[in-house]
């Protein structure tokens, strides 16, 4: 079941005709996994006017995590998990990038410019904080604090996409497992998914985990000693709902096996 989460801070940015800045799924869930989606949705406030930008920018990459969404849905059902989205689009802000790092608004993203970013001042770069980046992680930390308190064991995992290729380059993994200071996890689930057969699996590729340009896990994560692990799956594999519900069996699957191993009843 899906839950809206509102937005106390979105004064001057969101309206009426707005999603709400976070959608959780299965809030009940018994499972130990909890997943979140930084990157789920496109959605761009009415009131920055699309950012300047076509629609078919904001459907690319650039926009967002391509399939992500569905995957996590699908995959919180299956294991009757919480999972926690955030709607709006990384152009609008991006949820996973410390408030202080060059890619939290960006002006520029994969050769296209985002006119609607471009010299922004600080009370339109506070209102995106407080409308969308605060509600969503603050979302995610009160679901941990009512873990904690009421000793529950909790596997955090962060689902991302990847584009297929970029900067001119294809890229060859299926998937990828991100980390940085603690590989528990990461490395458990890169050795099942390279088990597979079917799968080129990146360990820390095409991207890795640090303070600089991460939030999420550094600080949900990390910080709270859990379990956890990033996890990266190609957009062209996921971008419909037979490739979703595919990488949602698959996962649930695997999952199971490191439940027992890292949350053991």
């Amino acid at each position: 079941m899906a839950r809206r989460v509102a937005d106390p801070g979105a004064a001057g940015l969101l309206g009426p005709g707005d999603p709400a800045p976070v959608e959780v799924l299965h809030a009940g869930g018994a499972s130990p996994w909890l997943l979140i989606a930084d990157h789920a949705g496109q959605a761009v406030p009415a009131s920055l006017s699309m950012l300047g930008l076509p629609r078919r920018e904001l459907d690319r990459h650039i926009g967002w995590d391509i399939g992500i969404a569905g995957v996590t849905a699908r995959l919180a059902e299956r294991l009757d998990a919480c999972a926690i989205l955030q709607a709006y689009s990384r152009l609008v802000i991006d949820c996973n990038r410390p408030l202080d790092a060059p890619g939290s608004i960006v002006e520029r993203s994969d050769g296209t410019d985002v006119p609607g970013n471009a010299g922004i001042d600080t009370g339109a770069r506070q209102r995106r904080i407080d409308g969308i980046f605060r509600p969503y992680h603050a979302r995610i930390e009160a679901e941990l604090e009512e873990r904690a308190a009421a000793s529950r064991p909790t596997l955090l995992v962060a689902m991302h996409s990847f584009t297929p290729e970029m900067g001119g380059q294809r890229r060859p993994w299926h998937a990828g497992v991100l980390y940085q200071r603690d590989a528990r996890l990461a490395h458990a689930l890169l050795e099942l998914l390279r088990a597979e057969g079917d799968l080129v699996v990146g360990d820390n590729q095409p991207y890795s985990v640090s303070d600089a340009t991460d939030y999420a896990i550094p600080v949900h994560a990390e910080r709270r000693g859990l379990p956890h692990v990033e996890l990266e799956i190609r957009q062209d594999l996921i971008a419909d709902a037979r490739g979703q519900q595919a990488w949602a069996e698959r996962l649930a699957r695997l999952f199971a096996r490191l439940q027992s191993r890292f949350a053991p009843a």
